[in-house]
């Protein structure tokens, strides 16, 4: 039986708006209760956020609810949108974002940055763009019906790749000959934000669909979540924005000057690896997600990274944070370019 497609809410309908209340109400909470920011930030394991950790996994968890491992035989069946999103990832992305990054902190924006500034905003967007999307890949694919069972398979061979190329890629484009990644918080991510959401998706239909049946899992269980997934993306939002209110708020004109190369690079990777799955007819569902992983960033990661080798109050770590209020909107915008390309996408 055929899924009955949710209609779209009111709520979903204007998620965008939503998004850029729940960043002012975290700076808000930073502001004016920054008791409750500092103790749920001493609630972490590796430098990973407990808290954020446990909101990943609300957003993560319906979508892995969709996984039929059935399904996830036939990946290799078509590999190439996994080549895809491989070569646009690691051999494309993390140099084209120290290329633009670098064009504008350090040419185009030169008279409002000084070049130490301009180094360490540099170090956070190469974290950024050597870091591809994890977790919240999953809400993009979600949002674009993307094939869960591909996006499970691209987003865990990227992890694999990220454990082994992450740390040569950053120590390249930086010149930094001892940068310190901490191994754990890199494990650790890739434990809490993809195997314990999809271990809980993969038990609970198993234990669904052999006490109700495969008909009632996909025709009424799994959409009692609709929703939950844009729910606990606004809350990560919420608390992200209120740890980082002080650092936001002292450099109000930097925020905007970082965003420029990060938005450029965000809409480039995007139209790259979408395209270049339009043009080997790889079908929607496939090429959406493709685009999607190469444009976002694991900023859990990012961020984590930079407080850990610069501080949390760095010019570097302000970077990553910039990243993560610049990702959701332009994410959502391409989201919608995306879906409205579907009809025509083969044509």
């Amino acid at each position: 039986m055929k899924q009955k497609t949710a209609p779209i809410s009111t709520f979903q309908k204007y998620l965008s708006l939503w998004v850029l209340l729940c960043m002012a109400v975290g700076i808000l909470v930073g502001k004016f209760l920054p008791a409750a920011p500092e103790f749920l930030g001493k609630m972490e394991i590796a430098r990973i956020s407990i808290p954020i950790a446990v909101l990943i996994w609300v957003m993560i968890y319906p979508m892995m609810l969709k996984v039929d491992f059935q399904s996830v035989k036939q990946v290799g069946k078509n590999p190439k949108g996994l080549f895809v999103t491989w070569i646009v990832n690691w051999l494309v992305k993390p140099f084209t974002m120290y290329g633009i990054a670098y064009l504008f902190l350090f040419v185009v924006f030169k008279a409002f940055i000084t070049p130490e500034l301009a180094t360490e905003y540099l170090a956070g967007a190469v974290l950024l763009g050597a870091a591809p999307c994890t977790a919240m890949v999953f809400v993009w694919s979600t949002l674009t019906k993307g094939n869960p069972a591909y996006t499970v398979v691209q987003v865990a061979t990227n992890d694999i790749i990220i454990l082994i190329a992450f740390v040569p890629i950053v120590k390249f484009l930086l010149g930094v000959s001892n940068v310190s990644v901490p191994y754990s918080t890199l494990f650790l991510s890739v434990f809490l934000f993809v195997v314990i959401p999809l271990a809980g998706g993969i038990f609970t239909r198993l234990g669904v669909v052999k006490s109700r049946g495969k008909e009632y899992f996909e025709s009424t269980f799994v959409h009692k979540f609709d929703g939950i997934t844009t729910v606990g993306l606004l809350l990560t939002l919420v608390l992200i924005f209120a740890s980082q209110t002080e650092v936001i708020l002292s450099n109000p004109l930097h925020i905007l000057l970082i965003a420029v190369p990060l938005i450029i690079q965000t809409f480039f990777i995007f139209f790259l690896a979408f395209g270049v799955c339009k043009a080997i007819r790889l079908p929607f569902d496939i090429a959406a997600p493709a685009g999607m992983i190469g444009a976002s960033n694991f900023f859990e990661l990012a961020v984590a990274v930079a407080v850990a080798l610069f501080g949390t109050t760095s010019p570097a770590a302000l970077a990553t944070t910039v990243g993560v209020l610049t990702e959701v909107p332009v994410m959502l915008t391409l989201v919608k370019i995306a879906n409205r390309s579907e009809r025509k996408f083969h044509e």
